[in-house]
């Protein structure tokens, strides 16, 4: 048996399962989208997302991918004189042990899938991600609630949506929110501080950022899954416009804010390569 090759399977398996463990701090992931804030000095605002959002517990990153898969054996290794490594075929007892771990990584695998499916239905309000019908169930309890005007499910765990909504800051905000879910992560939230100003974070709009350690944790483990060939995970494509007459106290664009009719506007590009998530730190007083 090759040790290195065995450590890699191994590995990259992990991966893959550790992508499935992440999922219930992770519920979304934003695709191709474009998304806007107003927020008036009076405490009105008005928010939209146009776009694709992923249900990850949905789609393969839930650990369809990972179950019922087929075994195929790895290149073994040898290493010359100057310690250069070298494939070659595996020796039968070689296949066969490869074999033995992957069908163990299986069935550890089948076990946590198990385990973590109730632990998700607890999250989810008994909402069942493994059910045929969730999906569609899923896309009616959001068209139910305020704000969005449509919601197409496109399969895979990909939604479209059309989502808006004007009201007034008297208590926070978040995007996205689902009714009866325990808990969800947000791709955009208003904190309502004393004194009369609005903090603004998109977490969510950071594929790899300081602003999102889950994010980053997921981003860290997408390469190792690919290795394993399993599910890559959504890439974020879009772009985020603030636009205040409030004062702005702080900001983590690129380029300073615009001046525009109706006061300021600022903007984020956001893609996989954006490392910050997008932060601003308005005053309603001034």
């Amino acid at each position: 048996m090759d040790h290195h090759t065995i450590t890699r399977r191994t590995r990259a398996a992990i991966a893959v399962m550790g992508l499935v463990m992440l999922l219930a701090g992770c519920m979304f992931s934003p695709g191709k989208f474009v998304s806007a804030l107003d927020l008036r000095r009076d405490g009105s605002f008005t928010f939209s997302y146009q776009g694709e959002i992923h249900v990850l517990a949905l789609s393969d990153l839930g650990g369809k991918g990972a179950a019922g898969a087929d075994f195929t054996p790895s290149p073994c290794q040898d290493y010359d004189n100057d310690g250069n490594e070298t494939e070659r075929a595996c020796t039968a007892e070689e296949v066969n042990a490869q074999k033995a771990e992957w069908k163990a990584t299986q069935d550890r695998a089948d076990e946590k899938r198990k385990h973590d499916a109730e632990q998700m239905r607890s999250v989810l309000g008994g909402f069942d991600p493994s059910d045929p019908k969730a999906a569609e169930e899923l896309a009616q309890r959001l068209r139910k609630q305020a704000g969005y005007r449509s919601v197409e499910y496109k399969g895979n765990g990909l939604y479209l949506v059309d989502y808006a909504i004007s009201s007034r800051l008297t208590h926070d905000f978040s995007f996205p929110s689902i009714e009866g879910f325990a808990m969800t992560n947000a791709f955009v939230q208003l904190s309502v501080r004393q004194g009369g100003t609005v903090r603004m974070d998109a977490p969510g709009f950071a594929s790899a950022g300081s602003g999102n350690p889950m994010q980053a944790m997921l981003a860290g483990l997408g390469p190792e899954a690919a290795k394993a060939g399993g599910p890559k995970l959504p890439v974020p494509d879009g772009r985020f416009t603030l636009t205040t007459d409030g004062g702005i106290v702080a900001n983590n664009t690129d380029e300073a804010p615009q001046t525009i009719a109706s006061g300021k506007s600022m903007g984020w590009a956001i893609n996989n390569r954006t490392k910050a998530a997008p932060m601003a730190l308005i005053s309603l007083g001034q």
